[in-house]
């Protein structure tokens, strides 16, 4: 493999608790009845005003909505520095999985997120990711996924073959656009959306825990601890 790009919301973090807090919160901000969790989860992953939108039951992104988001997010954001139950912690393995593909002589690793630039860099500085990651794309450096921008702007700005990249995600939006962009979906089973339906949508691979990932892409020398 040349390059393997993960999402982060529900692949990488576990951002439930804030997500979720923020949407509600916002909603009742704006007068909105939130439809619930799973519709909550089910928009992860689509840029914010895209998201709200749609779960706002909206043709268009509704600017109030979204600014008012901003607010109520960024605020939790500060709160969550003493309050857990707002953190984005990793997921079991994580941290050991990248540092291990990390090693493989050759691979390349990059986050593709419908998160901004602001917070994709917040979360490589929480987790202490500096240098980790060749690429980071997100909302602000191409459309809305599940259109194909963030991994083409990714091969390209580390010269990866598509037939040599993965895309690692727990939703329909990043397996549709590793689909769109031919490169090797990868689907995991602790994100946010149900991962058979991952799989129907063309997923190659269906991991249960992330320390599956090299063995599944065929990357020996990561696989041992």
């Amino acid at each position: 493999m040349d390059l393997i790009i993960f999402d982060l919301d529900g692949t990488l973090i576990n951002s439930e608790a804030i997500l979720l807090g923020a949407q509600y919160e916002t909603f009742k901000r704006c007068g909105r009845v939130h439809p619930g969790r799973e519709a909550g989860l089910g928009i992860v992953g689509l840029t914010l005003d895209i998201a709200l939108a749609r779960l706002a039951g909206l043709d268009e992104p509704d600017d109030v909505l979204t600014q008012t988001y901003r607010e109520v997010f960024g605020a939790m954001r500060l709160r969550a520095q003493a309050d857990p139950s707002l953190d984005e912690p990793l997921f079991p393995g994580v941290a050991e999985t990248l540092v291990r593909l990390r090693s493989v002589p050759g691979l390349k690793l990059g986050i593709a997120t419908g998160k901004s630039r602001k917070g994709a860099e917040f979360i490589v500085e929480r987790h202490g990711w500096q240098g980790l990651f060749d690429t980071v794309q997100s909302a602000d450096d191409a459309p809305s996924k599940p259109h194909p921008g963030m991994i083409l702007n990714a091969m390209a700005e580390t010269s990866a073959a598509a037939g040599r990249t993965a895309m690692v995600g727990d939703s329909s939006f990043d397996i549709e656009m590793a689909v769109a962009a031919g490169v090797v979906p990868v689907a995991v089973s602790w994100g946010f959306q149900p991962v058979e339906s991952l799989i129907a949508l063309g997923a190659r691979h269906a991991l249960r825990e992330i320390t599956e990932l090299p063995a599944a892409l065929g990357l020996a020398q990561a696989a041992v601890a």
